[in-house]
């Protein structure tokens, strides 16, 4: 008898397959001796759409609402129908007597499995594989101690609570907007909040009224005194008169003395390992990598080049097991630019310690870490390179000891008043031998820590002169896509006093949303026009405005995911029945329908062109999307759509921002908010020749790397001898 293993993507599949010698090929599976390996494409099965239940609902009409079925039926989705055949066929064959669940380890990753299962009407013993990388050796360990698949069935309830959930009050709070106020309005109980958010971002830098703020700085002998208020101690004074007064003063005076130095070691530990939030927040900043792309990136990683570890992880720790496989993991990440330090590494025994390795902070699965197959520049493009050092830099940093440095306060007297600066003496650079942090948000700092002399209580010294200093307070920045996830992350700060005591489970379970699902949240907000950029930064549109007041309260308030989260995490638990969380969930959804249609507000477009849709004659919408402006028709049964202009990632020669492709046919141009006009045919040909001159010049400088990093006498290596006689 053979057992039948399920993957979630072909790419896991078939290295699974090579693993287990399963080498002979079927359509849509593999087999060997003792395995059969077949896979999913993502989820191949979901719940059925509300015409499913009825003919009736093909047609969005207000007095259908709610649609409440009985039970919530499983279809197989259309366009992965033929594998789901396939899943069906090997899971009933006769030589098949058990069933290795292979999806991702994971709520999600669970639920596509038990569906398809479910769906197939399979009945047939399972267990569980359950593996954080799909490199050859976790898979042969993970083999090697599967699990009782009934071990994690209350996680599968768990995951389908969530998803009918959804449905329920997704799907009629949609349906019941959209009818009631004509016009295609989205909501649900993590994208609504989302917009909340960034609303009341909006709305904190609308009713932003700056200040401006005064102080005292005094010049000496290589360092500078700021001024600091003797009873509150802060640095800033709003009272102009008063600060003006203190330095006339203080006019005469040129001397100061010391009363007061201040010393205390500090330590400061290397920064967390990154989990999938984190890691997306650092190639925002970095690289401009939208969520979605990093998420992606990191999935190539992951399953086809298997350097690094499952990214949808929401912990930034390692589990103890982990500590022994560090030792391989640096060697297979010892390339170059990382040669030295994971050498340096190596030469020593490894560490562990609470900063990166603790058990209880491990959930499903651990941070992203690099696996223990090596890697190979060759195969990378520029967004995996870049993503793949982001994620090796952060590994190979929590190995090092802390930073260690002394902290030097003086206070000095000057007349009446006291003045103080601050600076540091380092005593172990620790892993600041080698991190580079991430460029962070704009940030006013008052006191720059600076070199300071070796002083003593008493001593005097040359005061050169006293400046009145200002500065203006400034308002919270608006969201951009970095900001955002960490607000998604946390979002306590935007629940009210009554739902505070939900924040700490919201903050257990991740916030609003999922590591693995923020990126898609995000991408639907815009796809919607819900929310706008406009350059870096993320606003509400008008109809994301107006939604907010249309929607009821509950769905504008994370409270709610905090109140469905900690359902689920009983429901996992084994501790609450998904049912009687779905009877809430039914009640729930009656209450909301019924205030939607009974509300007395009304929705306007204030987006309307002059533009006429060519399929209904009705006025156009333009919408400022992610990508560019879109016209699209104002009658949702229509939804007729065209692009007005496509934002480009080449930059203006003279602004240098992005510049935006407007038009059609010959009449097709480049422009730049700055003025910049170009034709899109010399455009096209300037960007090519562009192109053409780096594609030479990487070739060359790869090439000369070759050469350099070569290890025999300086000889070229096989692939610089390679690339020599090509002619480019």
């Amino acid at each position: 008898m053979k057992t039948l293993i399920l993957a979630e993507k072909p790419s896991v599949g078939k290295d699974i397959a090579r693993v287990l010698k399963c080498a002979r090929g079927g359509r849509g599976y593999l087999e060997g001796d003792n395995y059969v390996v077949t896979w999913s494409l993502g989820h191949l099965v979901t719940l059925a759409d509300p015409e499913n239940y009825d003919k009736k609902y093909k047609t969005w009409n207000l007095d259908d609402l709610p649609i409440m079925p009985e039970k919530l039926e499983l279809v197989v989705i259309r366009e992965s129908a033929k594998q789901f055949a396939v899943v069906k066929e090997q899971s009933h064959r006769k030589d098949v007597d058990a069933i290795v669940i292979a999806t991702d380890a994971g709520r999600e990753g669970e639920l596509v499995a038990r569906w398809i299962i479910e769906k197939a009407k399979c009945r047939k013993p399972l267990k569980r594989l359950w593996i954080s990388s799909v490199t050859d050796k976790a898979i042969r360990e993970g083999f090697a101690n599967l699990k009782d698949a009934r071990n994690y069935a209350n996680l599968g309830e768990s995951a389908r609570a969530r998803a009918e959930a959804d449905w329920l009050v997704g799907i009629n709070a949609t349906r019941c907007l959209t009818t009631k106020f004509n016009s295609q309005l989205s909501c649900g109980r993590v994208q609504t909040p989302t917009v909340a958010i960034i609303s009341a971002r909006e709305e904190e830098i609308r009713s932003f009224k700056p200040v401006k703020y005064y102080g005292l700085s005094a010049a000496c002998d290589k360092f500078k005194l700021t001024w600091r208020d003797t009873k509150s101690g802060e640095a800033r004074c709003f009272d102009e008169k008063r600060v003006t007064d203190i330095r006339e003063s203080l006019k005469n005076m040129n001397e100061g003395i010391v009363k007061e130095v201040i010393k205390k070691a500090k330590t400061m530990y290397p920064p967390k390992l990154y989990d999938l939030t984190e890691l997306q927040r650092d190639a925002n900043k970095r690289y401009g990598f939208t969520p979605k792309e990093t998420l992606s990136v990191m999935q190539g990683l992951y399953e086809r080049h298997k350097v690094l570890t499952y990214p949808r992880t929401d912990s930034r720790y390692l589990s103890s097991d982990i500590t022994p496989t560090i030792p391989e993991r640096l060697r297979a990440c010892s390339q170059r630019p990382f040669g030295k330090i994971c050498a340096s590494l190596l030469a020593k025994p490894i560490r562990a310690n609470p900063n990166f390795v603790d058990d209880k902070q491990v959930g499903d699965h651990h941070a992203i870490i690099p696996t223990e197959q090596s890697a190979n520049y060759a195969d990378f493009n520029d967004r995996e390179r870049k993503v793949y050092e982001l994620v090796v830099m952060r590994f190979l940093t929590v190995l090092y000891p802390p930073f260690q440095y002394e902290q030097t306060t003086f206070k000095v007297k000057i007349g009446q008043e006291t003045f103080a600066a601050n600076g540091k003496t380092v005593i172990s650079a620790g892993f600041k031998e080698i991190f580079i942090s991430a460029p962070e948000e704009d940030e006013e700092i008052e006191e720059k820590e600076q070199t300071l002399p070796a002083l003593k209580s008493g001593d005097k010294i040359n005061i050169k002169a006293i400046n009145v200093t200002s500065g203006v307070t400034k308002p919270p920045s608006p969201f951009n896509e970095a900001t955002l996830l960490s607000a998604m992350e946390n979002p306590a700060k935007y629940m009210s006093e009554s739902d505070k005591n939900l924040s700490k489970t919201l903050t257990e379970t991740g916030g609003l949303g999922t590591v693995a699902t923020r990126a898609d949240i995000i991408e639907k907000l815009f796809d919607t026009f819900l929310i706008e950029k406009k350059g870096k930064d993320i606003y509400t549109t008008s109809k994301g405005r107006q939604l907010l007041k249309l929607v009821p309260d509950d769905l504008r308030s994370p409270a709610l995911t905090g109140r469905w989260e900690t359902r689920f995490s009983l429901i996992a638990d084994g501790a609450m029945n998904k049912d009687e969380f779905l009877n809430e969930i039914r009640a729930y959804t009656f209450k909301i329908i019924a205030e939607i249609k009974n509300s007395q507000m009304i929705f306007k477009h204030d987006n309307i062109t002059n533009a006429r849709c060519p399929e209904c004659g009705k006025f156009m919408l333009e919408i400022n999307g992610k990508k560019g402006k879109t016209l699209v028709c104002q009658d949702r049964e229509c939804d007729f759509r065209k692009t007005v202009s496509v934002v480009t990632n080449a930059r203006c020669p003279h602004c240098h921002k992005r510049l935006e492709i407007v038009g059609e046919g010959t009449g097709k141009r480049v422009i730049c908010e700055c003025g910049y006009r170009e034709s899109y045919e010399s455009f096209s040909k300037r960007k090519k020749q562009e192109s053409d001159a780096m594609n030479k010049r990487d070739v060359q400088e790869y090439m000369s790397k070759m050469q350099r990093e070569a290890g025999n006498g300086g000889k070229n290596s096989a692939i610089a001898d390679a690339l020599k006689g090509l002619k480019f």
